[in-house]
């Protein structure tokens, strides 16, 4: 194995361990937020504020190495359509579930209310859509 190809899997282990921390926290967030609506306990709605923040965190991490990933997959003689794709539905994970921190710092019923429910779902489903991607193989560009 050539030092290239040993730092580029090296990248791609990195990604998709990060990307296990994403599809866990939304996944999680989503489920807290669902307690929230059939219990109304405002403590649920923290830990989904807690969960997202981490997912957020994480997940800025994981997009960094799959934005890294794009061209070292297409270097390596791949077409880049997955790991280009696995990127987008990461940077829109995130984004929507930045958008949701926000939403969730508002107070009690409103920060969950349908409009955080459809963020948590959109999130936790764009996050599963970019692991499923970063673990289907590669096809070759040729």
């Amino acid at each position: 194995m050539t030092a290239r190809g040993g730092v580029e899997a090296w990248l791609r282990a990195v990604r998709d361990l990060l990307l296990g921390f994403p599809i866990a926290l939304f996944t999680s967030a989503m489920l807290t937020d669902i307690a929230y609506l059939k219990t109304a306990e405002l403590q649920w709605s923290n830990f989904s504020a807690w969960l997202i923040t981490g997912a957020l965190v994480a997940g800025a991490l994981a997009l960094i190495a799959a934005l890294i990933e794009v061209p070292a997959a297409i270097a390596r003689g791949a077409n880049g359509r997955n790991a280009m794709t696995c990127a987008i539905a990461l940077a829109l994970a995130w984004g929507l579930g930045l958008v949701n921190a926000f939403k969730h710092s508002q107070d009690g019923w409103s920060s969950v209310e349908t409009f955080g429910m459809i963020l948590s779902i959109l999130s936790t489903l764009l996050a599963i859509v970019a692991g499923l991607l970063a673990y289907a193989p590669e096809e070759d560009a040729r």
